[in-house]
């Protein structure tokens, strides 16, 4: 029997994603962010759900873009961290150590260190109560070598993404191989 546990905001896993934008300054900021994903396939789109009030979200509206890079497991501690201060108060990249690199296709900032990365421009933007969900086209996606598998596409055993897991409030490590998408299902 499933208990009953009311509305809650509870998707397991989450994406941990570094959303990365310039203030009115030019300043670069970075916030984690575990509401998003892609929301759209053609053209290729992401999601992400940011609070009123955060610094990126002021910035994503003034600039019209962010970018999202994906950290992999071995920045975990530097990835809370951006978490945990306020862009307001602090440098977050100084804080961290972590470089920011200005995006070829769009007015915002990545994380250098992270090995993947999607420079968005704002297409959407959607108010939902405590949050705004920004809506991103992705112009380009930057990736590593280090961690691209042999499809040209990056290989989440190589990537090592962060996955967050909200009840909790823990992050975790992605798990094993399970099999091939759209036809382990046909096998018998």
């Amino acid at each position: 029997m499933k208990k009953s546990m009311g509305a809650k905001s509870l998707l397991y896993p989450a994406p941990v994603l570094v959303v990365g934008t310039y203030d009115s300054a030019g300043k670069p900021n970075a916030m984690v962010v575990a509401w998003g994903g892609i929301c759209c396939s053609k053209p290729p789109c992401v999601a992400v759900s940011l609070r009123k009030a955060t610094s990126s979200h002021r910035n994503i509206l003034e600039r019209k873009a962010f970018t999202i890079s994906i950290p992999s497991e071995t920045f975990v501690k530097q990835v809370d961290l951006l978490g945990i201060v306020s862009g307001r108060e602090e440098d977050k990249f100084a804080a961290t150590g972590l470089t920011p690199v200005r995006g070829q296709r769009v007015d915002a900032p990545y994380v250098e260190e992270f090995p993947l990365v999607l420079e968005c421009k704002l297409v959407h933007t959607l108010e939902l109560g405590r949050h705004t969900q920004f809506v991103g086209e992705i112009l380009d996606v930057k990736a590593d070598d280090a961690v691209m598998g042999p499809a040209e596409d990056p290989d989440v055993e190589k990537l090592k993404p962060i996955v967050f897991v909200p009840g909790s409030r823990v992050y975790h490590a992605v798990g094993r191989f399970l099999g091939q998408a759209f036809s382990l299902g046909q096998e018998p």
